[in-house]
């Protein structure tokens, strides 16, 4: 099998995951297009892998090594990342990204910010201050 199908079909999948990262708004959802862009760097690993041992005499193995540690780390995060995101669903409510972040900045779900002071008639303000 040559080496260009394996390639091809890892930039596939990172490509698909990278679009996953960048266009989806539900925290779980980028976990699982982070997943499926290490698993393209995986499959990559292990296709390089195999086309050097054919080339060299002494066969290591080091890309299917290091694609083991790739997996242990993948599930290492995929456990804490999940974990957050419950914690954050159960305080927050959603698991929207987009709302996260506005909640995070110090503004209304709506899009106002809380530090414009309210408006009013002037003489509102100044029973106020009396």
């Amino acid at each position: 099998m040559h080496l260009a199908y394996p390639a091809v079909l890892s930039a596939l999948l990172f490509c698909t995951g990278l679009y996953g990262v960048l266009a989806r708004r539900n925290a779980i959802l980028v976990l699982m297009s982070v997943e499926l862009m290490l698993n393209a760097v995986n499959l990559n690993l292990v296709a390089f892998d195999v086309w050097l041992s054919r080339a060299a005499e002494e066969t290591l193995h080091s890309g299917q090594a290091l694609t083991l540690f790739t997996i242990a780390i993948a599930a290492a995060e995929i456990g804490i990342g999940l974990a957050i995101v419950l914690a954050v669903h159960r305080n927050r409510g959603t698991s929207d990204i987009d709302k996260l972040r506005d909640t995070a900045e110090g503004h209304e779900p709506d899009g106002s910010d809380t530090d414009t002071p309210a408006t009013g008639t002037a003489a509102e303000k100044a029973e106020a201050t009396a």
